[in-house]
């Protein structure tokens, strides 16, 4: 069983940035994967790719997000970060996430709310 605990939403206004974290526990290291990703979920909409870590080191962001939104990791404690900039309204919705393929078990999510 793989625990995905996502954090760091809020509040914020339009134009500006937040930092996501995404940590994962567990069996980990029994899962083939191939990177990382994020995932969101706006009100009344299904879940919808974001962006893309790669473990070859490949970065990939969904033509809405790309030139605002930068996906990384850090190794040192085992974070998954998404840097959101330039935050407009459409943004809003529950992020996600998740290793790559997906794993079934989603975590709670993180809201980011876009509003002035």
């Amino acid at each position: 069983q793989v625990q995905l605990v996502e954090s760091g939403g809020g509040l914020v206004q339009p134009g500006g940035s937040l930092k996501l974290s995404c940590t994962a526990s567990g069996s980990i290291g029994s899962v083939n994967t191939v990177g990382w990703a994020w995932y969101r979920r706006p009100p009344g909409k299904p879940r919808e790719w974001v962006a893309s870590q790669m473990h070859d080191g490949h970065r990939n962001y969904a033509p809405s997000v790309k030139g605002r939104f930068a996906v990384s990791r850090d190794h040192r404690n085992n974070t998954l970060y998404l840097q959101m900039n330039s935050l407009e309204p459409e943004d809003t919705a529950v992020y996600y996430c998740n290793v790559i393929p997906s794993l079934p078990n989603w975590g709670q999510g993180t809201q980011v709310t876009v509003s002035s």
